[in-house]
């Protein structure tokens, strides 16, 4: 036979004070993360507050209750890292994918202007060659020899004439063969530059096949943090419930669910007035600087600071303090507000006509806004962190064409903001 501790026959205050504490944390982090996807119903039935008082009838109905209670709580747990691990290894997927993408439009872009400019090259050349041609033709039309018989005292310039031609000609062939050259080049890059085109529209979609995977992994983790944090501290309760003489258990816990939905909405009421109070207002043009901080890290090819490894850094840095506000940059849709891998906690907006912009590095607990949300010009979406490939905290601030990365500088320069 099992033995329950026998305690008072009431709860001391101090535990009903710690109780109705979890119940408010726990609570409130569930509120915290229905800021992100909606929770699913759960297919996993749990004991009411009648199942528990049932169970009391006997020591062993009560013990099934407490192993169902221990296992009940265990399969949260383990749901909720499993899920969470799958949502990290998910962003590092689609990072490394959207990686490969921007890396491989880069070289694309670079191969299609060192054509352009072959191709000028190339153009240049021909022209010249054709210029020789044409002069070595009204060269020919002179009979030389006929000169040197008919007129033996010009003998020495007729030669030196002679061998002016000789010389050109030579000179001829070495035009040729850079014009040549220089067609073969223009060409061979114009055809790297049409494969590495080519292969762009796979690439584009397997990262946005990835960034798909890795919402759909984001939201299966939120469900699980959600669902454990509805039911664990209720779980909690009853096995206080079950394993001692209290008889007020259900009553605070009923107590503290009810001052944490009053926490929560007050929670929730400072945030909404802290964001409204950190928006800024947007240019003629409708947009605006993503946030504050001089910049520190350029677009292009660098060896990253944190893994030390030579890639492509598709956008630039911005260094204000930590914690502080990131601004949507132009009206748009959240397309993702997830574990981004490298990227860290990363915020991506659709903001229409093919332009879409991403926000790195966010802190934890600093999302502010869920994918499919509208977002206005200026709005806070975030606070600057330090997740995923960072060695403080920061914006990694990226402008997108196509999917494609582009030179924040010059993007948001033309939209009338310096970054």
């Amino acid at each position: 036979m099992t033995h329950f501790p026998q305690n008072t026959r009431r709860a001391a205050p101090s535990r009903r004070r710690a109780l109705a504490l979890a119940v408010i944390v726990a609570l409130a982090g569930g509120v915290l993360a229905a800021t992100g996807p909606a929770v699913s119903a759960s297919a996993t039935t749990y004991p009411s507050w009648a199942d528990v008082q049932a169970a009391k009838a006997s020591a062993s109905a009560q013990q099934a209750k407490v192993d169902e209670i221990n296992g009940l709580i265990t399969s949260l747990t383990q749901k909720v890292a499993d899920t969470q691990a799958a949502a990290a290894k998910a962003g590092q997927v689609y990072q490394s994918a959207q990686t490969k993408f921007d890396e491989a439009a880069l070289r694309e872009q670079t191969l299609t202007e060192q054509a352009g400019s072959a191709e000028k090259t190339a153009a240049a050349s021909e022209t010249q060659a054709g210029q020789l041609a044409a002069q070595l033709g009204r060269s020919s039309n002179s009979d030389v020899t006929s000169n040197l018989l008919s007129h033996p005292t010009g003998a020495k310039d007729l030669l030196y004439q002679l061998g002016a031609m000789s010389k050109l000609t030579e000179q001829a062939d070495g035009i040729y063969e850079q014009a040549s050259q220089d067609r073969g080049t223009a060409q061979s890059l114009a055809d790297q530059a049409d494969v590495a085109k080519k292969a762009l529209g796979g690439l584009r979609d397997d990262a946005q096949d990835k960034l798909e995977a890795a919402n759909n992994a984001s939201a299966s983790a939120s469900n699980a943090l959600a669902d454990q944090s509805a039911n664990k501290t209720r779980l909690d309760a009853q096995l206080t419930a079950l394993t001692t003489n209290a008889t007020d258990v259900e009553a605070n816990y009923n107590t503290g669910v009810e001052e944490a939905r009053k926490a929560a909405e007050a929670a929730a009421a400072r945030a909404r007035a802290a964001a409204a109070a950190a928006t800024t207002t947007p240019n003629a043009s409708g947009w605006v600087r993503p946030s504050g901080g001089s910049q520190t890290s350029g677009f292009g090819i660098r060896v990253d600071p944190y893994n030390h490894v030579t890639a492509l850094h598709a956008g630039v840095d911005l260094a204000p303090s930590c914690g502080a506000p990131i601004f949507a940059a132009h009206a748009g849709t959240v397309l993702f507000a997830a574990n981004g891998g490298g990227y860290g906690n990363e915020v991506i907006l659709d903001n229409g006509g093919g332009i879409s912009t991403a926000y790195g590095h966010i802190v934890n607990g600093g999302f502010l806004v869920r994918a499919g949300q509208t977002v206005q010009a200026g709005q806070q979406i975030a606070r600057v962190g330090s997740t995923g490939w960072s060695t403080g905290c920061h914006l990694h601030f990226e402008t997108r064409v196509g999917g494609a990365a582009t030179d924040p500088v010059p993007f948001m320069a033309a939209r009338g903001i310096s970054v």
